[in-house]
C-alpha cells in the first residue's frame, strides 16, 4: 500500500473538505507529483498513474456519500480490466488534477473514465472495469442503485467499443480453469 498516507489523508477531508457530489457527476481531485511517484526516469512511473487513480475513485464515492453506504454494507470495490494510454509525462511537483467519472454499467462491471490533467491538458486517460463484492460474491447492479438513491442518468451508454474491449482481454471467472502454456 505505497499510497496509505495519501489515501488517509482523503479519507479524512474528502467530505469534510470538498463540495458533495452525486455519484453519477465528474470528480476532480488536486494532485501534486511528490518524488515517491518518480522511476528512474524522473516522470511519474506509468504503474503509478493506475495507483493514483484509485484516489479519483475514492474521492467521489466519498464525496457522493456512496463510500459510506458501500461499507456499511460491507462491500469493497475491485478491478477487474483496466487500460491506460499516455500523452505527456507528469514532472516531479508537478501540479495536475484526477477527474474521474462513471461512463456506464453492464451485468457484471460500473466502468469509470480517468484522466490526468495538467494546464487544462490530458496527459494519460484510462477506463476502468470495477466490480463491487460482498462476502456473498458481486453485488448486482439494482443493489448498487438502491444503495446509491437513484438510477444512473438516461444519457449514460455504455459506449460499444467497452464492450467489446472487456470481451476481448477478460480472463476466465475465478472458479474456471486458466491454464499457463507458454512454451520456453
Amino acid at each position: 500500500m505505497h499510497l496509505i498516507f495519501r489515501t488517509l489523508l482523503l479519507l479524512l477531508t474528502a467530505r469534510r473538505r470538498r463540495p458533495k457530489l452525486d455519484i453519477f457527476d465528474a470528480s476532480s481531485l488536486p494532485m501534486r507529483v511528490l518524488p515517491t511517484d518518480l522511476d528512474i526516469a524522473n516522470h511519474v512511473n506509468n504503474g503509478m498513474y493506475l495507483s493514483l487513480m484509485d484516489l479519483g475513485r475514492f474521492d467521489l464515492m466519498i464525496r457522493s456519500g456512496f463510500w459510506t453506504k458501500m461499507r456499511r454494507n460491507g462491500w469493497g470495490p475491485v478491478v477487474s480490466n483496466e487500460t491506460i494510454s499516455f500523452r505527456k509525462s507528469l514532472a516531479p511537483w508537478q501540479r495536475y488534477s484526477i477527474e474521474t467519472r462513471i461512463i456506464g454499467f453492464d451485468e457484471r462491471a460500473i466502468y469509470f473514465e480517468q484522466r490526468m490533467v495538467a494546464d487544462g491538458e490530458i496527459y494519460a486517460s484510462a477506463f476502468i472495469a470495477t466490480r463491487m463484492v460482498s462476502k456473498q460474491g458481486p453485488v448486482t447492479n439494482e443493489e448498487i442503485f438502491k444503495a446509491a438513491g437513484r438510477r444512473p442518468p438516461e444519457d449514460l451508454v455504455l459506449p460499444d467499443w467497452i464492450t467489446e474491449w472487456r470481451e476481448n482481454v477478460a480472463l476466465p471467472g475465478a472458479r474456471r480453469a486458466a491454464p499457463h502454456a507458454w512454451a520456453a
